[in-house]
């Protein structure tokens, strides 16, 4: 059994935010579980090739915009899945971080980070 607290967990710095990874690759569950602050007023494109994600918002709010050009509110009790790897910007409210529960798989290795310079920043 694997028991850790957010307290007890390092945070990773992925460039618009911090990001706790509770589980990765070494742990061999397969799938890694984050605690994620997007920063406020932060605008992240972001494309996940190798991963599929998923997050659920626990605190503070924003919007994804699909490459559609579509736009979703998102804010506490909502989820995002990222299923056929779909580029996406991930924009925080100007007021107040968004804190997410992310669920990546296959797993990370645990020190990833965007390259935010990118058209779309991915791992």
């Amino acid at each position: 059994m694997i028991i850790r607290k957010l307290s007890e967990v390092e945070g990773v710095e992925w460039g618009n935010g911090l990001s706790h990874r509770f589980l990765t690759l070494r742990d061999g569950m397969g799938y890694t579980v984050t605690h994620t602050i997007v920063r406020a007023g932060t605008d992240s494109a972001l494309e996940y090739k190798n991963h599929l994600e998923a997050c659920y918002c626990i605190a503070g709010s924003g919007k994804v915009i699909d490459s559609a050009g579509d736009e979703h509110v998102i804010e506490v009790g909502t989820i995002y899945a990222l299923d056929k790897h779909d580029p996406h910007h991930l924009i925080a409210s100007p007021h107040e971080d968004m804190v997410l529960v992310c669920m990546f798989t296959p797993a990370l290795i645990g020190d990833e980070s965007h390259n935010l310079d990118d058209e779309f920043s991915n791992y």
